[in-house]
């Protein structure tokens, strides 16, 4: 609609700029030293919220950091739309490899730069600024309901019991979710499915205290060598993962999903050359995009022991450690993958060691069916803006919380990201391109207009 796009033209350097300001906050949820600055940014979401013409806006206390929840209720006949999103980020390490600093935001080459641009801010601020142009030129079409959490990033684990013990407030007829991406910003896509999450932690012991590397080298097992052979064993020689019982429920894909997931742009070449790499890894048997979408995947995410200061230190290390995460598809189970993974590691342990491992979180695997109201408004509304059908794709990464919305709400989620795989989630550099941001905005208020009128 024409009064839609006259207004965020005319606000869009006002709407960039509060981005940023939300951008300089360094609401790091992993991180206790961050406390008060997670509590300030769930008040700046809360006068943001009120600012675009929520009705009503409230930061809820949890266990751990707050969570931010806004309504705009036009008409309870109407359909409703509820807003999922995270105001936290991740740490933003190793510091050194940034070309800025990670809360100081940058705009350069068409893109801002800084922590938690496209993984949630800029893309749960979309919605914020998608409801405003609505209010403001009197077009809202559905009430709109949003949850803000602060604590997507470290599992959510105060979520589970505030989605319980709030389900009157949070009652709608579809979940809305931008933490995603599209293929690029030529071919627009929209994730029919994230993967789920078992991630833990393993300390390997050896000696009761570090040693003498001379000394006792060779006649006491050092734990870092026994963990990186017990990671090493992890995969096959086609980088199949090798702990029993790991694909039992695993769905296989179907041949016509596999020969749909062909069809999308893809070049091998140039996902090297933006990664920097000459080659790349995986299962065999499978392609890139189905090693990231369709298959289940073990991976290490950190691993350290002994002396890593400057110079040398000739240790014997007592402890190794390392974090381990195992990406999940439809039908396994967190919990089920969780106690295969540990107890095959306590398994594969020689007897000169001591093993220890422990959970951090988990989280399914979420499909969304493609006959869905939901799915069909956020199709009709990509192709409205972008001139062309999206191609529904399966994402790789998780978003831990659809399973428990749709247990807990009994609603079907849509996904409707706008950053790209090459925004740098979770890495240094992390960027959002100002193109994929305006487009969003421009974009979702056209999904409130097909599921009103889905939902007459």
């Amino acid at each position: 609609m024409k009064a839609w796009k006259d207004y965020q033209e005319q606000e869009k350097d006002r709407f960039l700029l509060e981005l940023i300001e939300l951008l300089k906050i360094p609401s790091i949820s992993a991180r206790s030293e961050h406390k008060a600055d997670m509590l300030r940014c769930a008040e700046a979401v809360k006068e943001r919220l009120l600012a675009a013409g929520a009705d009503k806006a409230v930061v809820y206390e949890t266990e751990g950091h707050p969570i931010v929840y806004g309504e705009k209720i036009i008409d309870a006949a109407k359909p409703t739309v509820l807003v999922y999103g995270h105001y936290d980020v991740q740490p933003p390490d190793p510091l050194e490899l940034w070309h800025s600093g990670p809360f100081d935001p940058v705009i350069k080459n068409g893109a801002i730069y800084a922590r938690g641009s496209a993984d949630d801010k800029g893309q749960f601020y979309m919605h914020v600024k998608a409801m405003e142009t609505m209010i403001r030129t009197g077009s809202l079409p559905t009430n709109i309901k949003f949850i803000i959490e602060g604590e997507e990033e470290i599992g959510s684990p105060n979520l589970a019991n505030f989605v319980a013990n709030n389900k009157a407030l949070l009652d709608a007829d579809v979940i809305l979710i931008s933490d995603t991406a599209m293929i690029s910003k030529d071919d627009p896509s929209i994730d029919i499915g994230v993967r789920g999450l078992s991630y833990i932690e393993v300390e390997v012991t050896g000696a009761n205290r570090d040693l003498h590397s001379g000394v006792y080298g060779g006649a006491v097992a050092n734990p870092i060598t026994i963990l990186c052979q017990m990671i090493a064993s992890l995969h096959d020689e086609n980088n199949h993962i090798t702990i029993p019982g790991f694909y039992d429920d695993v769905i296989e894909a179907t041949v016509e999903e596999r020969q749909l997931m062909a069809e999308a742009p893809f070049s091998e070449a140039e996902y090297m050359a933006d990664l920097g790499i000459q080659a790349l890894w995986g299962e065999k048997g499978y392609t890139s995009n189905e090693r990231t979408g369709i298959r289940p995947t073990l991976e290490v995410n950190g691993i350290w022991g002994g002396y890593i200061g400057e110079g040398a230190k000739t240790v014997l290390p007592s402890k190794a450690f390392a974090k381990i995460s195992c990406r999940l598809v439809p039908d396994q189970h967190s919990d089920k993958i969780t106690q295969l993974l540990i107890d095959h590691l306590h398994k594969i342990a020689p007897a000169s060691v001591t093993i220890k491992a422990s959970l951090h979180h988990g989280g399914e695997p979420y499909m969304t069916p493609i006959d869905s109201d939901g799915y069909k408004a956020a199709a009709m509304a990509i192709e409205t803006t972008y001139g062309k059908q999206p191609i529904p794709v399966r994402g790789g990464g998780s978003i831990p919380i659809c399973a428990l919305f749709e247990k807990e709400l009994g609603l079907k989620i849509v996904f409707m990201g706008f950053g790209l795989d090459s925004d740098n989630l979770h890495s240094p550099n992390e960027k959002y391109d100002l193109y994929n941001y305006y487009k969003g905005i421009e974009t979702i208020p056209y999904f409130h207009k097909y599921f009103a009128e889905n939902n007459q």
